[in-house]
């Protein structure tokens, strides 16, 4: 009988212990739950939101044409590409297939090229039917002027230079704000 007792006794205990331990899991899982949800919805833009201007911008596409801000004359279409960036290499063929079809054609796509000539060679030669390509060096030129942070980066400006829609994805470029 004592030895019931015993058993009966260590049981309790350890349940009592197990239960207070489930409170305390359930306190930290409560506070977890409010830090995330006191954190914004969205993530930081990694290029100029829509509405804002872009920066003042001179460059020279890879055959030649001058592009800058006073050569916007129609909506644009920009991408902004880095060779070292997975989600580039997946979000590049979409791009390519956006590009085609964008009114105005060819002359009013720009797709960006952040690094050497040698290492974006494939980006180029894929790009290059369907836009002016800029080759440059992160935080100049047209990066600079979108205000890039991350890639790939992808806009819809006006031809007041004006940003329309921006984003990481074709998608987002469908979301046009109405005060756009």
């Amino acid at each position: 009988m004592p030895f019931l007792t015993a058993l009966v006794l260590g049981v309790g205990v350890l349940c009592l212990i197990d239960l207070v331990l489930t409170v305390g899991v359930i306190r930290r899982l409560r506070a977890h739950e409010e830090m995330l949800s006191a954190r914004p919805a969205v993530s930081p833009s990694i290029v100029l939101p829509a509405g804002a201007k872009i920066g003042g911008f001179s460059a020279v596409s890879t055959d030649g044409v001058p592009v800058s801000g006073e050569t916007l004359t129609e909506p644009v279409l920009v991408g902004v590409f880095s060779p070292d960036c997975p989600a580039c290499h997946d979000r590049l063929p979409q791009f390519a297939e956006r590009a085609r079809s964008f009114p105005g054609g060819r002359g009013n796509v720009l797709a960006v090229l952040v690094g050497a000539e040698e290492e974006v060679a494939d980006e180029r030669r894929t790009l290059e039917p369907v836009a002016l390509v800029l080759i440059e060096e992160y935080g100049t030129g047209l990066t600079k002027a979108l205000q890039v942070k991350g890639f790939p980066s992808l806009a819809l400006v006006d031809e007041h230079g004006k940003v329309v829609a921006s984003g990481s994805t074709i998608e987002d470029l469908d979301k046009i704000p109405a005060h756009a």
